[in-house]
């Protein structure tokens, strides 16, 4: 049997499937594997390269096969789709995995290591404590309205929804109040819970020097520097800004052919949330733009301002935003504010 140079292993939450290569790329191994037999499987492999899929648990999987000696490469799950041979299973994905991680020009994601994820996790919960959060208020606001008690949307005006309940005067059943209570104190709960990760947040920002140098850049506060400090990738991963801000979906997506450029809607890639939180951040630069001196009349955002929508400027200033702060994480400094065309 010829040697194993790269193997493709399709995850799984039981049953794993492992295809592996020649030098040549013929195929040597198609074997099934249970949860239990993966890491007594590869122990006894000469040390190779071993490809999977990025997911939730291929980090943990890479770290694991990594301590025995492998080489490990995770792949974004879009780019080995096109080396999936027709029918969808799991021996065709391990094998289309195997074949995408011999490509020369593949990319390849970066394996997280468990301090990088148990940082990032408060993050992931607070979004989660803010959807629901956005639900009690919502399914507070809609049980309201059915008594005729109508309050704006937002979560600005949770205390008013808040205070129609408690109101004993506001003609509300007392059926209706009881139940609608249990919603009350589980927004309480809510905030009470997504104020302890802010805290938690903020205590990180100051003690992190990347977060504080990210925090000069207009726009970007505790939150956002922190998240970009924990889940974007290091900045040696991209050549330049450009791709940074690419990686984040904050370009136009092309459909270009025959030399005529189409630039169509932003392409939504990479990491959703810092997408988002630069967006955010953009937003706020915008509103206040009479203290920011970024967006004075002169400089390159005021002009924006002036000719194009308000959303397509948000956008386009995130983009910036994210060439800044990739410039400061590959290079070092702190942001200094451009000067303004007289």
């Amino acid at each position: 049997m010829s040697e194993v140079t790269t193997i493709g292993l399709d995850l799984a939450k039981n049953v794993f499937q492992v295809h592996g290569a020649d030098g040549s790329g013929h195929a040597v191994i198609r074997k099934k594997l249970r949860r239990d037999q993966v890491l007594s499987f590869f122990s006894q492999m000469p040390p190779c390269l071993v490809a999977m899929e990025a997911c939730g648990g291929a980090h943990f999987w890479g770290r694991e096969i990594g301590k025995l000696g492998h080489e490990v490469r995770l792949i974004p799950p879009a780019y080995v789709k096109p080396f999936v041979k027709r029918q969808k299973n799991d021996a065709a994905d391990a094998e289309a995995i195997c074949e995408a991680a011999q490509r020369p020009s593949m990319r390849f994601v970066p394996a997280k290591s468990e301090a990088t994820q148990g940082a990032a996790m408060v993050f992931r919960v607070r979004e989660l404590l803010i959807r629901q959060r956005t639900q009690a208020i919502n399914a507070l606001r809609g049980h309201l309205a059915e008594f005729g008690a109508v309050v704006p949307q937002g979560a600005a005006n949770a205390a008013r929804l808040v205070a129609l309940v408690e109101d004993q005067s506001s003609g509300l059943p007392d059926d209706a109040r009881g139940t609608l209570d249990v919603l009350v104190e589980t927004l309480s709960q809510l905030d009470a819970q997504i104020a302890k990760l802010d805290a938690e947040i903020a205590r990180r920002a100051k003690e992190s020097d990347v977060a504080r140098r990210l925090m000069t850049v207009p726009g970007i506060g505790p939150l956002i520097a922190t998240a970009i400090a924990v889940l974007a990738p290091p900045p040696e991963t991209f050549r330049r800004g450009r791709d940074f801000a690419a990686w984040l979906g904050l370009v136009p997506r092309q459909h270009s052919t025959g030399g005529k450029q189409r630039l169509g809607a932003t392409t939504k890639m990479g990491e959703r949330s810092l997408r988002r939180l630069l967006i955010i951040g953009a937003n706020s630069v915008v509103i206040k733009r009479h203290v920011h001196k970024e967006a004075q009349p002169g400089t390159w955002l005021g002009g924006l301002l002036s000719r194009k929508p308000p959303m397509l400027v948000r956008v386009a200033l995130a983009n910036k935003m994210a060439r800044i702060v990739w410039a400061l994480m590959a290079r070092g400094g702190v942001y200094r504010s451009p000067v303004a065309m007289a």
